[in-house]
């Protein structure tokens, strides 16, 4: 073979001559198939994919980028929400790497790809039969079983889409098992015939199901009479002319250590995250360079060979490679896939080099290849295999490396652990997140649930029984709920006046945390609020982000419980679902800091326990008044309406619940839906009034984002140690019953036992409510000159039943 580039002619003009095959379609589609003879008796023709990287070199960026568009138009078609609740599916061996890069694209789902290697005490979670291959079963092999058992959309990435017998034999398998209501079919090429997308229309219509197709190109491959027949007879004729023995070997056998890192998955054969693919993405630099290192001087021409199933680590690795080093680096692997060589420019497989398999395949022992790498001009070659198939098969005379080393002068070899599954059960996987109209009144886009639903458990009990038990150690105040107060007619006007007239500054508020968000946390920032709330604000930080930029920013929303931590199985689930990197937790305003220390501990304490990395424990919130984080929309301590009401301003969920005889340990915290005060539900008009001022306060907000991006913001903790001063000068001696700012103020009188108030004497209108709810509550107000915060709520201390207000009465609400 003079070069691996086909001089210019179509790499299925031979095949298209003497077959008569036909390619029909895009323009740009012989720019991406050659066609090759198979030597297979149930199909005469091969479509050869220039840019899969199996049997053509081609250059790794090239690739890589094939697949990274490929899962990001995959990710606009599904909306980050349901993104994130999605599966990819890659098929073996072909498509194992594309599979892989269109994870990539898509970014926030896991990905597994099917496999011809079972494996001793890992149960296959399903399996299926490809009619047309040389070796038909596929087994489907996750670490967690209970990966294909969620509901959420299901991505299936092949090579081709030819007659959609695989793809349908798949999903029939799968959704019998786990029924789901969306599919996205991936592929370079779409060669459908007109009579099998109508069949696969069909299929999904008889399974109340949606599937959507997404492909780099499309065609039909028109195939003449007898075309099975001549096609043999061609592969008889030219078999011996491609399949001669080659030179003997002459190239060094060089081995490389890539230091792959500990307990990172090899590829998607059990499952691999978005946390694993940020473990990849930092340890790859050192790993190409670790091969850089070990090229030999001069080297003009570098080739980096996978190894059938393991196509994407060696990817990843040559797209480095070909970054960072003067050579001219190409990528391809070897292959299963029995194909006749003929060594013409108008033929797709120029050359093919025979060896025996060297993995202990499951089917036993047969032939191998590595096409186009002979003849190819390739000075030095990286053969990349995992530890499974570093057998002496690999090192024998007629192996792998030999065949190779004949055609190179250099040969190296680099091993990656194969990844061995915990052999012990694993537990029960997390349940997809809830989402309204079935748990919240909010959209079901705007925020996913990290919860279990309690609306059934009776577990709300009068606000002066829980405030005795909690101060007298008897029970944790997350282990009940308080009774939800309900708004006369007066509280609710002050409410829609509080709204209306700071609803400019709260979108003010909202676009700069946002921005700030935006510009110094993530470009794709995935939003996980505390409920309850910071609900809201992270609702409203996604309606920003999807006004202004036309994004669609994931949202959750999860329980942290001040002594006992965040809900670690939602940063599991988190994890698993995301980059940890671009988690942003969202809270609605600071009061002392607790949370925030709460936060940042219980984040410490994860990463230890559990070894995933990457969440950042700052916490992004509307208002900081506290002194507590560096980004905020502001640090005013000023009236959010939102803190003005309890569920009916927060989707009609309640707080979070933590009490073992409910929450087991593989459990998400709970909250009730209160679906009984519908009717006096405002969570959507207020969100919907603040976000329709986003257009006004555009201007403003950029403003404001240049000035405080140039500030130190580092914390002071001011009301920190003004809570402090606060709880001695007023002999509480603890600071849980000092509960600054409105909004934690606010919360003292809807839902604990409140003893004062503190009210700085020119606070106006942004205590209106304060006020009247201490009236009804027989709460005095103490106005106070030195206040760091518009008020402080204290809580009754030492606190005996009966003691409502300051002077032991109890009063009627």
């Amino acid at each position: 073979m003079k070069n691996a580039v086909n001089d210019g002619v179509w790499s299925g003009t031979w095949v298209a001559r003497r077959l008569g095959v036909e390619l029909e379609g895009d323009e740009h589609l012989t720019d991406l198939l050659g066609l090759a003879l198979r030597r297979n008796p149930k199909r005469a023709h091969l479509l050869v994919s220039k840019v899969l990287g199996k049997h053509v070199p081609q250059s790794p960026a090239v690739v890589h980028g094939h697949g990274l568009r490929l899962g990001h138009r995959v990710r606009a078609l599904l909306g980050d929400a349901e993104a994130a609740r999605a599966v990819v599916l890659g098929y073996a061996e072909t498509a194992t790497g594309l599979g892989h890069s269109v994870a990539d694209g898509l970014a926030l789902a896991p990905y597994l790809h099917s496999t011809r290697r079972p494996v001793a005490g890992v149960t296959p979670a399903g399996g299926f039969e490809e009619s047309h291959s040389h070796a038909t079963s596929h087994l489907l092999l996750p670490e967690d079983p209970a990966l294909l058992a969620g509901d959420g959309p299901l991505v299936l990435v092949d090579d081709e889409f030819s007659t959609g017998n695989t793809v349908l034999n798949t999903i029939r398998e799968l959704h019998a098992r786990h029924p789901r209501r969306r599919y996205v079919v991936v592929a370079l090429v779409d060669m459908r015939s007109a009579e099998d997308a109508a069949r696969l229309d069909r299929f999904a219509e008889e399974i109340g199901a949606r599937v959507d197709l997404v492909a780099a190109a499309s065609g039909t491959v028109r195939l003449p009479e007898g075309v099975l027949e001549k096609g043999q007879a061609l592969v008889a004729e030219h078999e011996s002319a491609g399949a001669e023995p080659g030179p003997a070997p002459h190239g060094e056998v060089t081995r490389v250590e890539l230091g792959w890192p500990d307990g990172l998955p090899d590829g998607g054969r059990h499952g691999f995250t978005p946390a694993h693919r940020a473990r990849l993405e930092t340890a790859l630099p050192a790993m190409a360079a670790r091969i850089a290192q070990a090229l030999p001087a001069g080297s003009r021409r570098v080739l980096v060979l996978g190894f059938e199933e393991l196509m994407y680590a060696p990817l990843r690795l040559a797209a480095e490679l070909e970054r960072t080093v003067p050579a001219e680096v190409r990528y391809s692997t070897t292959t299963r896939s029995p194909v006749l060589a003929v060594d013409d420019p108008g033929y797709a497989i120029r050359t093919r080099l025979a060896f025996p398999a060297h993995d202990d395949p499951a089917d036993g022992p047969g032939e191998r290849y590595a096409y186009n790498v002979a003849g190819a001009g390739f000075d030095t070659v990286v053969a990349v295999v995992d530890s499974a198939a570093d057998t002496d098969r690999l090192h024998a005379p007629d192996g792998l490396l030999a065949r190779l080393a004949a055609h190179a002068p250099h040969v190296l070899l680099a091993v990656v652990p194969a990844h061995a599954p915990h052999p012990f059960e694993r537990p029960a996987m997390l349940p997809e997140p809830l989402r309204g109209p079935a748990f919240s009144s909010y959209a079901p886009d705007e925020v996913g649930w990290l919860l279990q639903d309690l609306s059934a458990v009776s577990l709300e009990a009068p606000t002066e029984e829980r405030e005795e038990a909690v101060q007298n150690g008897g029970a944790h105040y997350a282990e009940s709920l308080p009774v939800e107060y309900q708004p006369s007619e007066r509280y609710q006007a002050l409410f829609h006046a509080a709204l209306d007239t700071s609803a400019d500054r709260i979108a003010r508020a909202v676009g700069v945390v946002t921005e700030t968000v935006l510009t110094e946390r993530s470009s794709r920032p995935v939003l996980v609020s505390l409920a309850r709330a910071g609900t809201p604000v992270g609702v409203l930080m996604r309606r920003w982000a999807g006004q202004r930029y036309g994004v669609e920013l994931p949202h959750y929303a999860v329980s942290i419980v001040r002594g006992r931590g965040i809900d670690a199985n939602a940063l599991r689930w988190l994890a698993a679902h995301h980059d940890p990197r671009d988690v942003v937790f969202v809270d609605g305003w600071t009061g002392k800091g607790a949370i925030t220390r709460e936060l940042s501990s219980a984040i410490e304490e994860f990463e230890r326990a559990e070894g995933v990395t990457g969440f950042d424990p700052e916490i992004a919130v509307l208002a900081d008044p506290g002194s507590c984080v560096r980004t905020y929309g502001t640090r005013d301590d000023f009236l959010i309406p939102s803190a003005c009401l309890n569920s009916t301003v927060s989707g009609l969920i309640s707080r979070t619940v933590l009490r073992a005889d409910l929450v087991g340990p593989d459990d998400f915290h709970g909250a009730k839906f209160y679906r009984e005060l519908a009717d006096a539900d405002v969570s959507v008009a207020f969100l919907d009034a603040v976000s329709a001022r986003f257009p006004q306060v555009l201007d403003e907000v950029d403003a404001a984002v240049k000035e405080l991006l140039a500030e130190d913001r580092a914390p002071t903790w001011e009301g920190w140690r003004a809570v402090e001063r606060i709880s001695e000068e007023y002999g509480i001696h603890d600071v849980n019953l000092v509960k600054p700012g409105v909004g934690e103020t606010t919360r003292v009188l809807l839902r604990r036992v409140p003893w004062k108030i503190l009210a700085k004497a020119d606070a106006g209108a942004d205590l209106d409510h304060v006020r009247l709810l201490a009236e009804q509550r027989g709460v005095p107000v103490e106005e106070v000159d030195d206040l760091p915060y518009t008020c402080v709520g204290l809580i009754h201390p030492k606190y005996t039943r009966g003691a409502t207000g300051a002077d032991g009465r109890a009063v009627n609400v």
